[in-house]
């Protein structure tokens, strides 16, 4: 049992890395586009990204319509946060500069994330998640005190002090967004809807709010094909592959541990703005990496069961070890069961 549980944790925690991956490109592919603004961008990437998981996932959605229902307020709590999510993400980076954008709403969500299923479901916290967390987030603040300091990726993106004060409060917005919408899914998921209707249906209604935004600020994306191919782009790569790659993570983790692992993205995002922009990073910008490196090392590597423990015997609940955040039960002995 504990085997078949620690292989799916892992098989979770590798989609939610490879999800990060893809959405470190996001800020590097917006640099191709200089004209169209942070509005449209967001817009355009998790509205039309959405709405494409939505039409994929429709057969499961219309299947567990009733499902769905039973739990419409969470359904509705993660499609306003996908909707608020970009608008706040994108235009941090847009104030802030890209680095420090990405780093206070990535660095942030793991926190909120952490809150969220605190309050909402009693978890406790691990010592391992809280020394992943800590390594994390020391990463993400070295590079933000690279991109304070104006040698880092994206500074050239930032503004007057007050812009960046506002950048970053939005980039905390966004962060809480983020675990909003992750918590509301893992719990949809976690009650039995399978991952595909569960993104699908919080997605999809998200993209939705975000079409009269796109309505309103995307007239840029049509003035070249430049414009438009960075759109496509940002909806099917990152947004659409990106976000069903974190679904079916979330088939197999807790929130606050995906959250965690998609502090890969910033790291991602700088070593882009290296090697695709040519800009340059310091030795402290690299040392953050390395940090963060080691968080994801710290949450991956599967924990060992203490000496002497007996595998629980196969049951409607299956074993969870304490100190393991990335096992959680659900229906049916585990929640990637149906996913």
């Amino acid at each position: 049992m504990r085997q078949g549980v620690g292989r799916s944790a892992g098989v979770g925690a590798v989609c939610v890395l490879l999800a990060s991956v893809l959405w470190g490109t996001t800020g590097t592919a917006a640099t191709f586009a200089p004209a169209v603004g942070p509005l449209a961008i967001g817009a355009v990437a998790m509205g039309l990204g959405g709405l494409l998981q939505a039409l994929v996932a429709a057969p499961r959605i219309r299947r567990e319509s009733a499902d769905l229902r039973r739990h419409r307020g969470v359904v509705l709590l993660g499609a306003l946060s996908v909707g608020a999510y970009p608008l706040a993400f994108y235009t941090s980076m847009h104030l802030a500069g890209v680095a420090v954008g990405t780093v206070v709403s990535i660095g942030s969500a793991p926190l909120a994330s952490a809150l969220v299923e605190r309050v909402a479901d009693g978890r406790r916290l691990t010592r391992r998640w809280t020394a992943a967390a800590a390594l994390g987030l020391s990463g993400t603040v070295l590079l933000c005190a690279v991109q304070a300091a104006g040698s880092g990726p994206g500074r050239a993106g930032a503004g007057s002090t007050g812009a960046t004060v506002l950048g970053i409060g939005l980039g905390l917005a966004a962060g809480l967004t983020y675990a909003l919408y992750s918590w509301a899914a893992h719990r949809l998921i976690s009650r039995g809807v399978t991952s595909g209707a569960a993104m699908g249906a919080v997605f999809g209604l998200g993209g939705l709010l975000l079409m009269p935004v796109l309505l309103a600020t995307g007239a840029p994306l049509l003035a070249s094909w430049s414009n438009a191919a960075v759109g496509t782009y940002m909806a099917l790569v990152p947004m659409f592959l990106g976000y069903v790659l974190f679904g079916r993570g979330l088939s197999h983790v807790p929130a606050s541990t995906a959250t965690t692992l998609s502090l890969l993205e910033p790291a991602v995002a700088a070593l882009l703005a290296v090697l695709v922009v040519g800009e340059r990073l310091p030795a402290p910008g690299w040392t953050g990496i390395l940090l963060v490196v080691a968080c994801l090392a710290v949450l991956t590597t599967p924990a060992r069961a203490p000496r002497g423990r007996r595998t629980a015997p196969a049951g409607p609940v299956a074993a969870v070890d304490a100190e393991d955040p990335v096992t959680v039960p659900g229906p049916g002995g585990g929640v990637g069961s149906r996913g």
